[in-house]
């Protein structure tokens, strides 16, 4: 006679694999292990960003400082040496995962190590993917990118994060003779900033679509 409670004569209850999507303000739902194309959004993109802080929301101004209005300032350094609309959207689009993992400071992904950066790099080949983008920046884009993520980064330490020129320019580079407007640096509210994303991504959308665009970047 088994004790009240014992379940040993019982099979035990498959448990239910954890959830891996995430439900979109669009209705979509996106898989984080296996993303597909189709299921990505350029408003939930905009919408997300917009509301993601960087710097772990540690920035002074009366809004955060999001990961939006960093995308935005990064595709106009871009734009500044490159013409061709799809590298300046690629520029746009350079943190696009972070609208559904979140903006993970540098220390800490130092700490996640490679799971994070394979789950990163999968929804950043379903974005490129959907909006018509190679999977992999030729390796001259993915520098000119990368230096401006740098160059914004490295204006928002010192100008919103409480570092020092000195520290900011240790970490991140000193800016060289292409200096974005510090006015662009000013926190913005995220509803603004959103609608300034999604209008520079159709702009930029709308001109790769030309005939006349340009067929190879510069390096």
């Amino acid at each position: 006679m088994r004790a009240q409670g014992d379940t040993s004569g019982r099979a035990a209850k498959p448990k239910a694999p954890p959830r891996v999507w995430q439900r979109m303000l669009s209705g979509r739902r996106l898989d984080l292990l296996d993303p597909s194309p189709l299921d990505v959004e350029i408003s939930d993109i905009a919408h997300g960003l917009a509301r993601v802080a960087r710097w772990n929301g540690q920035t002074a101004g009366d809004h955060a400082f999001s990961v939006a209005q960093h995308s935005l300032i990064v595709e106009e350094i871009v734009a500044a040496t490159q013409s061709d609309p799809r590298w300046r959207l690629a520029a746009l689009l350079h943190d696009g995962p972070e609208y559904v993992i979140g903006d993970m400071i540098s220390p800490f992904k130092a700490v996640l190590g490679g799971d994070y950066r394979s789950v990163e790099a999968r929804l950043q080949a379903a974005i490129h993917s959907r909006f018509g983008l190679p999977a992999v920046l030729p390796p001259a884009i993915h520098r000119l990118v990368k230096a401006a993520d740098r160059l914004s980064a490295h204006f928002e330490a010192k100008l919103l994060a409480g570092f020092t020129a000195k520290e900011a320019a240790t970490l991140f580079g000193r800016p060289g003779r292409i200096a974005p407007d510090e006015a662009r640096f000013r926190p913005r509210p995220a509803a603004e900033v959103e609608a300034a994303f999604l209008d520079r991504f159709h702009r930029l959308d709308g001109l790769t679509a030309l005939p006349s665009s340009p067929a190879k970047a510069r390096a």
